[in-house]
């Protein structure tokens, strides 16, 4: 594994994000649940119209992690209106970490942490959140040793199926 690089994404990657998207997405969550709703929110949360929706707006940004010019993991961000729960307006919202498996256990997820920890502060954000599901004990463990605390919950709907996620923050 060369250095690993982070790469801001625009629409011209659109095709990658797309493919890196669902193929992390399902090997996080396809045995946690069923064919039909990883189905539906594959094609629904990762359809080209989403994701340039998601891609052209002003308050989201998408970073890629690569592996020479191969895509292992992505981040994505929000802030202002575009976080997922109404939050404070100076906090930034981690809505996905996301790496291959391949790639599990290589500190990818803690390199993609660090640019958006870097962007919060760039941004003088007074705290990052972000939701985990709570039946995700990699990830919560992740966030705690990075200094994230609890603070709620949210129910995050997978085709349907409602599940919840455990919101987590860390003040700057």
């Amino acid at each position: 594994m060369e250095k690993i690089n982070i790469k801001k994404v625009t629409l011209s990657d659109i095709k990658d994000l797309q493919k890196i998207g669902k193929q992390t997405f399902f090997e996080t969550f396809s045995e946690s649940n069923t064919e039909e709703n990883m189905k539906k929110y594959l094609e629904e949360g990762f359809s080209v119209d989403k994701l340039t929706e998601e891609l052209t707006n002003a308050y989201s940004e998408f970073y890629f992690a690569l592996d020479n010019q191969e895509v292992i993991g992505y981040l994505k961000l929000n802030v202002g209106e575009s976080q997922t729960e109404e939050q404070h307006h100076e906090s930034l919202e981690i809505e996905r970490i996301y790496v291959l498996q391949d790639y599990h256990g290589k500190k990818i997820g803690q390199i993609l942490y660090e640019k958006a920890l870097q962007i919060a502060l760039e941004r003088k954000s007074e705290y990052v959140w972000l939701g985990v599901w709570e039946e995700n004990p990699r990830a919560i463990s992740f966030y705690k040793k990075n200094g994230f605390i609890e603070f709620d919950k949210h129910i995050f709907v997978l085709g349907d199926d409602e599940q919840t996620d455990i919101m987590m923050k860390k003040m700057l």
